[in-house]
């Protein structure tokens, strides 16, 4: 007996399109209806200069919205497309492909298109519009088709249909999502600043530059409330009451392995056990890894379960991870690309040593890339890696001051995240009018 499929009712005030389903004083069109794509372009690199010069004006290429390092500058005369801070621009290569971008001004070259509003279209609902998920899911299929060869495709982007409300509607949407990514732009600003006072109280912390005040003074009677004086050492000028030590005198080691993928079902199949992979490693706390095994690939591989205060630390996996930490909060078991390190609880507190190796991360990529064939570090090279070590009150007191500050961080963090879904909930909901604002239709919108 076949089912029969009752088809959704369409609400009140609502019509369908080929746009879905939209309000009845919303409109239909395609992106080619309210906008313009203009291609970029650019003279022969000979003419490029690195330096800005008088009469040159500055190339903008995709990589430029992402890192000011390589600028680069052309003759004004030769500058043939042209965009402003405003203009919304698209990456026409990737990956990833069909990156949204604005906030540059200059020439812009081949891999970028400018979209340009006409006078049906706020600039700024059309820049919400084609930054939704749907829209760059279709433009990466598209890509993915052609081996990614010819790049946008754009008669299926003038092609998209976008629902349009009347212009006052418009404005009034462009301007609660602009709220909002104001408001990630001032939680992204106060991250930043959280991240540099840190780095910056590890650096004076952590090398004793700057002493905490129960332990900067001397208690002995013949010295009693003198401040405490420094002294020479391999890594520099330390507090005299500091040592010199090698991890192997204060820690002890240990490895893991990879349970074999053939026991697949067997080993990884709803398991409830930590495995750790240099993936795993965010330089802070884990709680829980992207794979979990089970208690048999724990029994009949011999992995071993190391404690909760555990420090990993990433030996391969490419040069951007090694050196990467992570501090165990629940048991758990690790693969062959990471070392643990216990430490002994009456000589090195956990999350000082934490600190110690994320505010060094630097250290371990000189270790990597001198003279060896293939970029890595070893468990000897941690073991023999030496620290300067106040008393195990002070790296106490140090650790929880420097724990404190990373749990403010990472509530941020998530505040952040959780602010980003929001928004993206905000523009499914208001750019297809599943969810109406209140607007002013005395409203004047210049932006065209």
């Amino acid at each position: 007996m076949s089912q029969v499929i009752i088809p959704k009712a369409i609400p009140a005030r609502y019509k369908q399109s080929e746009a879905g389903v939209i309000p009845v004083d919303w409109k239909a069109l395609k992106l080619d209806d309210v906008c313009s794509f203009i291609g970029g372009a650019q003279p022969e690199k000979s003419t490029f200069s690195y330096k800005l010069k008088s009469g040159y004006i500055r190339l903008i290429q995709i990589r430029d919205y992402k890192s000011d390092k390589y600028i680069v500058y052309i003759p004004e005369k030769l500058a043939r497309k042209k965009c402003d801070e405003n203009d919304i621009m698209i990456g026409r290569y990737g990956p990833p492909i069909f990156q949204i971008l604005r906030g540059i001004e200059g020439a812009y070259n081949v891999a970028l298109i400018k979209t340009i509003p006409n006078n049906v279209i706020n600039r700024d609902f059309l820049y919400y519009f084609i930054k939704n998920d749907k829209l760059f899911e279709l433009m990466d299929m598209l890509s993915q088709r052609s081996s990614g060869q010819t790049g946008v495709e754009l008669p299926a982007l003038k092609a998209y249909p976008i629902a349009l409300p009347p212009k006052e509607e418009q404005t009034a949407i462009a301007n609660a999502l602009s709220d909002m990514d104001a408001l990630l732009s001032e939680l992204e600003k106060l991250i930043a600043k959280k991240q540099a006072i840190k780095t910056a109280t590890m650096q004076q912390l952590l090398t004793g530059k700057i002493r905490l005040p129960a332990f900067s003074l001397h208690t002995e009677a013949a010295l009693k409330g003198q401040p405490k004086g420094t002294k020479p050492s391999e890594l520099g000028e330390i507090p005299e009451d500091w040592e010199i030590v090698p991890l192997s005198d204060i820690c002890t080691f240990g490895g893991g392995t990879t349970p074999p993928r053939a026991q697949h079902d067997r080993y990884f199949v709803n398991g409830s056990n930590n495995w750790v992979k240099t993936t795993d490693l965010n330089n802070s706390l884990i709680r829980i890894s992207e794979e979990l095994i089970t208690d048999l690939a724990i029994s009949e591989t011999g992995l071993k379960k190391y404690p909760v205060g555990t420090i990993l630390v990433a030996m391969y996996g490419g040069f951007n991870q090694i050196g990467r930490t992570g501090y165990i909060t629940r048991p758990s078991t690790i693969n062959q690309a990471l070392v643990a390190i216990k430490p002994k609880p009456k000589k090195l507190n956990s999350y000082y040593l934490l600190s110690e190796l994320n505010y060094n991360v630097d250290y371990w990529k000189g270790v990597a890339s001198s003279s060896r064939k293939d970029p890595n570090i070893t468990s000897k090279d941690i073991k023999n890696y030496v620290i300067a070590l106040p008393l195990i009150e002070e790296q106490t007191a140090i650790a929880t001051i420097l724990s404190d500050m990373d749990a403010e961080i990472q509530a941020l963090k998530q505040h952040l995240a959780k602010t980003k879904q929001i928004k993206q909930g905000m523009m499914q909901e208001l750019l297809t009018g599943k969810t109406r604002l209140p607007f002013d239709k005395k409203i004047r919108n210049t932006d065209v």
